[in-house]
């Protein structure tokens, strides 16, 4: 089974590194679309050069890597108990080598088991059929964009739409609620799967097998291919943007499958994925285990297309003709209060100096606790990295920013209680972390949602690590940062860019009230 072992590994490995090509047409497309010195143009900036560091380094395009999902069709008479063995022993292999991040968590004790695996992880879905070879596909979705997932039970009462019914205008707003409610938080522009009817469990299962369509197809349903269309055009006009920042492009993809359903249960499930769109699939021989093809258009086959470089000129023109979103300040740690106080939303921050990871268990602990090291001043960034270890010691191998919005419970909190002058992270937060940034002088920093090679150049030297028993994404990691770039998005004169787009949006919404199918 070696051979089968290896294919499986390098289907893991192309997933977690490379996206394929009709994401990228995708992405370009979404660039196209957004002026190069706006907020949301700047994040489409990074996001394609951190695509083509991910594809050039062989390393994750994000750093959460998801839960590792398995869609296999086998011919009759393969052993499939083998084939789940191989598929582990691939994942345990993946994880070591750092092109998947340790993500498998026991619900009870919160311990990682360090290997990915677990009960219930990897997730594989096998289905015997009658062609000859084995068709393997994976997708790696990421934890901010899982938490956007949602789903309605109609009829229902929507924010902004009113009333939706048993039809396929209530699916309709069903779906356009969906882009509304995920904002920033899922690293928008993003990709949708929409399952209409089944059951809770099945509705959401059709909804994640819409996103192993490929991007650019035509649905076969006529219904539902104007439906898709429809939703394209009507939540890019929403005005979310990249990262939640504002801007014409919300939405990348939109994919609408459908079941039977009980009389009594009317369910619209939607699986949200964000940009970094990763799935692929193999076709392997059964006998000898070699991969026989890919089944998603290789990423190398499609230039990611950045902005074209300004002259001097340009960029004077441009400034005239559109004055700039922000300034660009560089920032030393540790910050003063006089410092943060002076930024405004929009302002484009370099940082310089240690920072320090914290995820869930560590914003829980210091809630009772002292922390390990003085934070008086300092910046915590909302990140769970991927690293390895070597001779030389521990090195960050892939560091993007986590959904913040998590640790809202706790983050006003430990602002006021160790100092804290900055928070990095996606998304936003929201009123109670406002209201500390406000009272004892602090800011957030909204960095690019899954540019984890972009950040982790920026990261030079791990300077220690505290909490190894929270697991590698948990543990506190005392960083050291060098033109770490990042764009404020919450001040500390009580202005929030996040509230300001989730307003404005809801206001556009709402617009898209009135019925428009019969």
């Amino acid at each position: 089974m070696h051979q089968f072992e290896e294919s499986v590994y390098q289907l893991i490995v192309e997933t977690s590194t490379n996206l394929p090509g009709d994401v990228r047409r995708a992405v370009n497309s979404g660039r196209a679309l957004e002026n190069q010195g706006t907020r949301a143009g700047l994040a489409l900036s990074t996001i394609t050069q951190n695509i083509n560091m991910a594809e050039e380094q062989i390393s994750p395009i994000c750093q959460d890597t998801g839960m590792p999902t398995f869609v296999v069709h086998t011919p009759v008479g393969v052993n499939q108990i083998e084939l789940k063995k191989v598929i582990k022993s691939a994942i345990q292999r993946a994880t070591k080598d750092g092109k998947l991040r340790p993500n498998s968590v026991d619900s009870l004790t919160g311990e990682n088991s360090g290997d990915n695996l677990g009960p219930g992880t990897p997730v594989i879905h096998f289905e015997q059929w009658e062609e000859d070879y084995i068709d393997m596909r994976l997708i790696l979705k990421g934890g901010g964009c899982e938490n956007k997932n949602i789903q309605y039970s109609l009829p229902a009462e929507l924010e902004g739409l009113g009333r939706a019914g048993r039809d396929l205008d209530g699916i309709r707003k069903c779906i356009l609620h969906a882009v509304y409610q995920a904002q920033g938080q899922g690293c928008s522009a993003g990709f949708i799967g929409v399952g209409i009817g089944g059951d809770r469990t099945t509705g959401y299962e059709l909804a994640k097998q819409q996103l192993f369509r490929e991007v650019d197809d035509v649905n076969p349903i006529a219904e539902l291919d104007q439906l898709e269309r429809y939703i394209m055009e009507a939540g890019n006009q929403l005005g979310i943007g990249t990262m939640g920042f504002g801007g014409e492009v919300t939405l990348l993809g939109c994919k609408v499958g459908v079941a039977n359903r009980l009389p009594a249960s009317f369910f619209v499930s939607v699986a949200y994925n964000c940009w970094a769109f990763r799935r692929q699939g193999v076709k392997m021989d059964p006998s000898t285990g070699e991969i026989g093809g890919w089944l998603y258009p290789a990423g190398s086959e499609v230039a990611m297309e950045e902005f074209p470089q300004k002259t001097e000129a340009d960029a004077a023109g441009e400034a005239q003709a559109q004055p700039s979103e922000g300034r660009e300040i560089v920032l030393q740690t540790p910050i003063s209060e006089e410092k943060i106080r002076s930024l405004r939303v929009g302002d484009v921050v370099t940082i310089k100096g240690e920072i320090h990871t914290g995820r869930d268990a560590l914003h829980k602990y210091l809630m009772d606790h002292d922390a390990p090291v003085d934070l008086n001043g300092s910046v915590i960034y909302h990140c769970g990295p991927v690293m390895l270890k070597n001779d030389q010691g521990w090195r960050v191998m892939a560091a993007g920013p986590t959904t913040s919005i998590r640790e809202e419970p706790y983050q006003g909190d430990i602002i006021k209680k160790f100092g804290i002058r900055a928070v990095i992270g996606k998304g936003g937060m929201g009123p109670r972390t406002l209201a500390a940034l406000q009272e004892h002088g602090g800011v957030y920093l909204n960095a690019i949602g899954g540019a984890a090679q972009y950040y982790a150049k920026c990261l030079k030297k791990v300077n220690g690590v505290d909490f190894m028993e929270f697991g590698i994404p948990e543990a506190m990691w005392h960083l050291q940062a060098e033109d770490f770039q990042a764009i404020v998005t919450m001040d500390s004169h009580g202005n929030s860019l996040h509230a300001g787009v989730e307003k404005e949006s809801l206001e556009k919404l709402a617009t898209f009230k009135e019925a428009v199918f019969k």
